[in-house]
């Protein structure tokens, strides 16, 4: 496998992201929470570009102790949304929230001093 040349970790504030070309492929690179997460940029519904949508937090139910329902709320987990059709995947994971059994390919992110690197 071979390492492809991301950005300057200096350049990265939390929640930018880069997507980059690794021969054939497109990998989204997102740094969020002092971490670097790099999955495939092709969106398991119809092959949109998956990392380059909104980040934002899981939306959870809000319960009475008797398990009514009180609200809507954010959660602490941390999505991205393919910007073509909605899709959501667990930026710690890859999953797609809406079908835990399926998942973005996930790569390996190294930093060699400043520079970060994605190896696929």
């Amino acid at each position: 496998m071979a390492e492809f040349f991301v950005a300057k970790s200096s350049d990265f504030q939390d929640g930018d992201r880069r997507i980059v070309t690794a021969g054939q492929r497109e990998i989204g690179v997102i740094y969020k929470g002092g971490h670097y997460y790099a999955y495939s940029n092709t969106c398991l519904h119809q092959g949109g570009p998956a990392c380059e949508g909104l980040l934002i937090n899981n939306v959870v139910e809000v319960l009475n102790p008797d398990r009514t329902y009180v609200h809507h709320a954010f959660g602490d987990k941390v999505h991205f949304v393919c910007p073509w059709h909605g899709w959501e995947y667990d930026l710690e994971t890859g999953e797609c929230v809406g079908d835990r059994k399926q998942k973005l390919r996930r790569f390996e992110v190294v930093k060699r001093g400043d520079d970060v690197y994605v190896v696929a």
